[in-house]
Parts: C-alpha cells; sequence; structure tokens
C-alpha cells in the first residue's frame, strides 16, 4: 500500500521551503523579473537553510536527506520564484550529485563540501552553438599535455554561468570516436584563459543568469577529470535523469501558483453580478488544473522514490518533466486567460508565471527528447 502521507521531518523541509518563499523571495520578485537581478541575498538564506546540497551526505556538506523531500522543498520554491529554484535546482542535481555520484574523494573535499554548503555554487555546461539536443555533437576539445589538459572552446546556455565558482565542463578528449570520446572536467572560476560572456535577455526565469563561456587554452589538471577519459556522456546523462526531477518540481511549483491565483480571483472578481468562479467555463478551467496538477506531482514523488530506492528511474524522469512541463503551461495560460487583461500586466504576476514556465519544457531535454527516452526505456526493456 503507497502512503501518501508526508513525515514529520518532510513537513517540517515543506514549511521552512514556504515561510523561506513566503519571506525573503516574494519580495522583490517582480523587480527581480523586470531587472534580471540574480538573487545573491536569498542564496545565502537558502545555503544557510542547508538547501543548497539537500541529498548530499553531511560528510560532504549537505543536509542528508532524501530526493523526495527536495522535490517538496523545490516545489515551494519554484511557487513563488522560478529563477531561484532552477539555481537551486542545478547547484544540487546537475553539479554536487554529480560529483558526489562520480567525483574522487579529493575532489569531493575540495569542490563538493562548498558547493553542497552553498558557500560556492556550481554551473553545469553541456550545450555548444552548434548542439542543443544533440548534445554528443561538441567541438570543445581537451588535449591532455603532462599533467594537464589544454581545454578549449565555447560553450551556451550555461545556468549559473556568470556566478557560479565551478563549472563542470563536457569536452572531447578524442576525436572520432561519437561520444566515447567526451569526458568531464572541473574547471575553476578565475583560471587564465576562461571567459565569461554576457548575460543572456531571457524571455523568462529572468532571475537566473544565464550566458557564453569561452575556453582558450585553459590548463585544467588533470586531477580535476571526472570519472575516466571517454566516460564524460554517460556522467551527464546520469545527472540530467536526476536532473529532470527537479525541472519537473520546477514546474510544479509554477503550475501550483497558477492555480492558486486562479483560485483567488475567480472568488474576487465579479462580473454580470456574481463572481466569475460560479461560471462553468471558470469551474472548468480550474478543474482541469488541479487534477493536472496532482497528476504531475504523483508523478514526480514516483521518480523521486525510484531515485532514493536505487531503481532505474531514467522513464519516471522523463514523464515526470514531459507531464509536469505541459502542465505548467497549460495552467499559467489557463491563469492568465481567467485573469483577463489583468493577467497581461505585469503587476499581477502571472503573465512571469507563462513566461517561466516554457523552459521548463525546453531545458535539460526538451519535451520531444523526453518522448524519445520514455519510448527508447519501453522499447529496450520488452
Amino acid at each position: 500500500m503507497i502512503d501518501f502521507n508526508l513525515t514529520d521531518e518532510q513537513k517540517l523541509i515543506r514549511d521552512t521551503a514556504r515561510e523561506f518563499a513566503k519571506t525573503h523571495l516574494a519580495p522583490g520578485v517582480i523587480e527581480r523579473d523586470d531587472k534580471a537581478i540574480f538573487p545573491a541575498d536569498q542564496l545565502k538564506v537558502m545555503a544557510d537553510l542547508g538547501f543548497m546540497g539537500m541529498m548530499i551526505p553531511e560528510k560532504w556538506g549537505g543536509s542528508g536527506i532524501d530526493t523526495c523531500s527536495y522535490v517538496i522543498a523545490l516545489e515551494e520554491i519554484a511557487a513563488v520564484d522560478a529563477s531561484t529554484a532552477v539555481i537551486m535546482s542545478v547547484n544540487n542535481s546537475l553539479v554536487c550529485q554529480l560529483l558526489y555520484d562520480w567525483g574522487t574523494d579529493e575532489q569531493k573535499k575540495k569542490y563538493l563540501i562548498p558547493l553542497a554548503k552553498g558557500e560556492n555554487l556550481g554551473a553545469y555546461s553541456l550545450s555548444e552553438p552548434q548542439s542543443g539536443s544533440d548534445a554528443s555533437n561538441m567541438r570543445t576539445y581537451a588535449e591532455r599535455i603532462g599533467d594537464h589538459y589544454v581545454l578549449n572552446g565555447t560553450k551556451n546556455w550555461v545556468t549559473n554561468g556568470q556566478s557560479s565558482d565551478v563549472i563542470i565542463v563536457f569536452c572531447l578528449t578524442a576525436k572520432g570516436i561519437g561520444d566515447k570520446g567526451i569526458s568531464a572536467l572541473i574547471v575553476e572560476k578565475g583560471i587564465k584563459g576562461l571567459s565569461i560572456g554576457k548575460k543572456e535577455n531571457k524571455l523568462g526565469i529572468r532571475g537566473s543568469d544565464t550566458c557564453e563561456i569561452y575556453l582558450k587554452d585553459c590548463q585544467i589538471p588533470i586531477t580535476n577529470l571526472i570519472a575516466e577519459e571517454g566516460q564524460g556522456f554517460k556522467v551527464a546523462l546520469k545527472a540530467l535523469s536526476g536532473g529532470r526531477i527537479g525541472i519537473a518540481s520546477q514546474a510544479l511549483g509554477i503550475a501550483r501558483a497558477a492555480l492558486n491565483a486562479s483560485v483567488s480571483y475567480a472568488n474576487d472578481r465579479h462580473q454580470f453580478g456574481r463572481a466569475i468562479g460560479e461560471f462553468g467555463a471558470i469551474k472548468n478551467k480550474i478543474a482541469n488544473m488541479a487534477t493536472e496538477i496532482d497528476a504531475a506531482r504523483l508523478l514526480i514523488w514516483k521518480a523521486a522514490r525510484l531515485k532514493d530506492l536505487g531503481m532505474p528511474y531514467i522513464k519516471e524522469a522523463s514523464m515526470a518533466k514531459l507531464y509536469a512541463s505541459g502542465v505548467a503551461m497549460r495552467a499559467s495560460t489557463e491563469c492568465v486567460q481567467i485573469h483577463g487583461g489583468y493577467g497581461y500586466m505585469q503587476e499581477y504576476g502571472v503573465e512571469r508565471l507563462m513566461r517561466d514556465a516554457k523552459i521548463t519544457q525546453i531545458y535539460e531535454g526538451t519535451s520531444e527528447i523526453q518522448q524519445l527516452v520514455i519510448a527508447k526505456e519501453l522499447l529496450k526493456n520488452g
């Protein structure tokens, strides 16, 4: 029998995240979005709360809690500020978890502990200008010379790129053998030859910074190689599977915020002598939103639970992201529709939900890629 009740610890994590979001994220969220302001002060508080390395054992600087608790907290953050949620998701899922799964003890001591504590911030760099969904089509190349790699190339769509202290960079260490030539390197900010591009002017999640990075003859110690040469693509895909649970949770938070705003407005707004929530068309929209949000949450919790149990979860993570991102788009669009002209105005905050929702269908694997992953897993397993 499945128990849907939260543990006392999970309730505490949920309530702590909710209170933090209300107190520290809600004030100024529209201004941060409008002016593309990175939430540096808010991240310091999140670090103090243990939200930047939630699934990492305390030995390595983390909070030592399960994935289910992590997605509960992330939903609360995303329901108020999706930009802060994606910063949290990348640091937790794509950087800290990757280093915990694949890093050496020396790498964990030097990099993971400060990242999990939130003293440093991490970024994950896979995409390049000529590649997107075809992530293995990369040109960035690291040539091994003595005890260093000499790294050259350009990476784009790097979330946390400007504000990070450490970047996980995927590159070729052998040419002509496809994804078997891809490796992963830890690149510290400030090294000679690393340049950071301008902050991209995005449609949504504008509070998070996204940029290109340029690597010209960067000397990376061989001790900064993650796993072994040629294992980089395997490392990247495993990290993305866990990351997709986080992005699904981000989408869920956006959708829930849209539902809450819709219910509140439907009760308060009167037309033709009664609240618009009494009209069947509005009731149908709200009912569909609520049903889809609950379904998305169950998919996310299932994927998170499988991950915690050490069971295969690739298919379930892709299902959760595919469905939750679609729910976020539908719910946020309906929210704007319910608000009518007011929904189109920045001051009401719901147009931001629609803009923020769209990226959840694109990054860490587009919806079309999630469909391919799901089908591949089903066909592979008969």
